[in-house]
Order: structure tokens, then sequence, then C-alpha cells
């Protein structure tokens, strides 16, 4: 796979994380009543009627010093080839994919959205952006959906132009704190001290509460750090003594891009201590990664590791899988085992059915909009619960009002190999309900 891989929170500015999502999510809710009755709303006539083309947006960071993912809009040109080849979308319709280079930037990622707007796109379907500040604005003020964000956003949860498929950080860590309070004695968090690194120990720890599990050492580590020596230390001191009521330490590294690096120097360290493991959230950690680090003789041996979805290698992914193989067998950027890639394919699973949904009707963004918000169920052939959004959900009280999907898997590394640990979905609804976020 290309690029680096990691998962990020970012938290708005204010004075507690509650109170700040909470508070914008009451404003966009407002906003979005506005944009509904038509209040400056540049109309929503994307897409057209009759044999015009159905235009959709799909943006990602390419060819930057950090995270990147080509994989998800060289995905969504092969889905519109694979679409277009077998009839096109509800009435024969053709569907035009736009893709947009976010750079990792604020500028571009705005760019991106302002290109959406004026291109009459219907939706944003299955991108990357950690610049959420930057690219819903224009997008809430045309009344563009975001269908299938990859979720490293607080707003992804919050905009009442959001769609998300998946949970985020938020659900990976709550559903890894959940699992390994049956499984680990002493338990550390290393993570980064900033604001978004400030939510991450109450997530792991309303799992392990869930759990009847003590809470995990908290860990910090600068932000601009280059090595973690110390930290690799103090996490292994930590939970090397075997105490705790699973008897075997783990170390949960939440670091972003900078996992690797911390593991480079907590492989060093480990000798020391033999029974300790590690544990962490898909996007931090894939199968390119454990390979890279040595396979079954490597530090992820072992390791407990949460995604949103089932394993590559699950026949759920068959119609992805046969999409890559008739459009883009040779495109080395589109990796089926990718979450990005995942992501892509199930939101515009969601894209089609919204559009099935709409008959012969208009398809603009204010009705593909309407079609969502009317509380359209759409499921995704397992790969996550059926989905459905409302203005505020369960998780409102806890910031999360449009996170719908709160279930997560539970993968392990086995002989070198990322395998199932468990066939059916953990839901971390009700441990996020009791997370203390304020």
């Amino acid at each position: 796979m290309t690029g680096s891989r990691h998962t990020r929170i970012t938290l708005l500015p204010g004075t507690s994380p509650r109170a700040r999502v909470v508070r914008r999510a009451a404003g966009l809710l407002v906003a979005c009543a506005s944009l509904v009755a038509g209040c400056g709303v540049v109309p929503g006539t994307a897409g057209g009627s009759g044999d015009d083309p159905i235009t959709v947006m799909t943006w990602a960071p390419q060819d930057t010093a950090a995270t990147n993912k080509p994989g998800m809009p060289a995905f969504a040109q092969a889905y519109a080839r694979w679409i277009n080849a077998h009839g096109g979308l509800a009435g024969g319709r053709k569907l035009k994919v736009l893709t947009c280079n976010e750079h990792n930037d604020s500028v571009a990622a705005a760019r991106c959205a302002r290109r959406a707007v004026k291109e009459n796109a219907v939706a944003v379907v299955g991108s990357y952006s950690q610049y959420s500040e930057s690219f819903f604005p224009p997008l809430e003020g045309a009344g563009i959906p975001y269908i299938g964000g990859y979720g490293v956003t607080n707003a992804e949860f919050t905009s009442p132009l959001a769609y998300p498929v998946n949970g985020g950080q938020p659900a990976l860590l709550a559903g890894l704190g959940k699992e390994l309070a049956k499984n680990c004695g002493s338990v550390a968090l290393v993570r980064p001290d900033n604001i978004a690194g400030d939510a991450l120990p109450e997530l792991l720890n309303s799992g392990l509460t869930a759990g009847g599990h003590a809470k995990t050492t908290d860990v910090l580590a600068a932000d601009d750090a280059t090595e973690y020596s110390e930290q690799s230390r103090s996490a292994l001191e930590a939970t090397g003594d075997g105490s705790g009521q699973g008897g075997r330490g783990c170390v949960v590294p939440a670091l972003g891009d900078a996992t690797s690096t911390f593991m480079d120097s907590f492989r060093r360290d480990r000798s020391g201590y033999p029974a300790v493991r590690t544990a962490t959230v898909l996007g931090s950690v894939d199968q390119t990664v454990i390979d890279a680090t040595g396979g079954a003789s490597g530090p992820y041996e072992g390791a407990y590791i949460t995604g949103w979805y089932p394993v590559a290698s699950d026949t759920r992914w068959d119609g992805m899988k046969k999409v890559i193989s008739e459009q883009a067998f040779s495109d080395n950027r589109i990796d089926p085992a990718d979450a990005g890639v995942q992501t892509t394919w199930i939101a515009y699973t969601v894209f089609k059915r919204v559009i099935e949904s709409l008959a012969d009707g208009e398809v603009s963004a204010d009705t593909v909009r309407r079609a969502l918000d009317d509380g359209l169920e759409i499921g995704t052939g397992g790969l996550t619960p059926t989905l459905r959004w409302r203005f505020q959900d369960r998780l409102a009280a806890v910031g999360f009002p449009r996170l719908t999907n709160a279930d997560v898997t539970l993968q392990l590394v086995k002989k070198g190999r990322l395998v199932a640990a468990r066939k059916s979905f953990i839901d971390v609804t009700g441990t996020l309900e009791n997370a203390n976020l304020s």
C-alpha cells in the first residue's frame, strides 16, 4: 500500500471536547434548517435530469511527505468505469467522478470543496481530509452532502451534511479498550501531548472501564518527537511486571504516522519484557507495516488491532474486488486491504442506493441530501450494520450526533498475518455513551 497509515481525531477549539462539539453540532443543525428552507443555498441542481451525467467528487492527499491515500480517488474512478460499463446508475445515467488532491493542506482542501461546488457535484463521496474547518463551509453553503469520509475529524460526526459510514477513532479506541480489559493486565497508552491526544485516554478508558479494568497509564510524547526511547521504557515499566487481572501487559501506541518510529524503540527495549505485547487501531498498522517490521518475528506478533470492517479476505468484499479486477487490475495504488479503499467502496454503495431511491426524479445535491435525511436505510452486504442518519443520533450527548455506526471488528496478528480474532462485530455505542469527554 502506498503512503503512510494513521488515524487521527481533531478536536474543536474551546473549553471542553464535549461542550465544543455539542455547541458546533447545535449551530450546524440551525444552519441545516436554513439550508433545507432554501436560505442562502446555491440551488442543488448538480447532476440535472434526463441523460446528463451525475457528478460527484472524491478527494484525498497524494504525493505528500505525510499521509497519502491515492487509492481512494483511484478506486472512485475505477468504480465509475465499472458502473458505467454495467448500464450506469438508475435510469441509465452515467456517473462522472471528479478527483482532487488535497495535499494534506487546508488551503488545498478548501480549493477541492470550492471546485465541487463550481462543478455542480451532487455529493463528495469516500474522501479523506484532516481539514474539515476548510472543506465543510463551502459544502455546507452549497448544501452538498459529504458521504463516507474517512472519519479523521470530529466535524465528520457533527455536521448535518456529514453521512459517515464508520465510527472513526472514537469507536476504534473504545472497542480496543473493551477487548484489552479481558486480555491484558496493565495497559499503557502512548499518545501525543496535544489537544487531539488529550481525548484518547478517555476513549480507551471507556472500553477498559466497561470491561471492569483499571484505567490505562498515560504516556505522553512531544508532538514533534523524532525518537521515543523514553516513552518506550516508561510504557514497558508500567506494563512489564505482569500485574493486573490479565497478567500480561499491553502497550498501545496511538501516535499516527509516528507509530512506526515508536516501534523502532519499542523493539529494542522489549527484550527485557518478553511478556508485554502491543495493541493498536487499524490505520496506524496494516499488513504492509506488519510485513516491514518482521512479520511473525516482529513486534506486532500477537497484537490486537481494532478495525471498522471485516478483514480483507472476507467474502463480503467480493463485490469490491470484482470492481478492482475488472477496471483496475494493474493499478497498484488500489489495495483491497486499505481501509481508505474499503471506505470508498462502502460510500459509493451508499450513494448508488440513494440514486436508486430517487427513481426517475431529479438528482441534485438537495434531493440526495433529502433522501438521506428522510430515514433511508442502506445495507452494505454485511460490511457495516444497516446505515441510517438522523439529525440527533444516540451519541449526540457525548458530542457525536452523526455517528450512526459504532461497530468495530477485532483482528489479531497471528504468524505474521492479520486475521479475524472474532467473527462478529463489537458494538461500542453503550461504551461511548458512558465516556467522560468533558
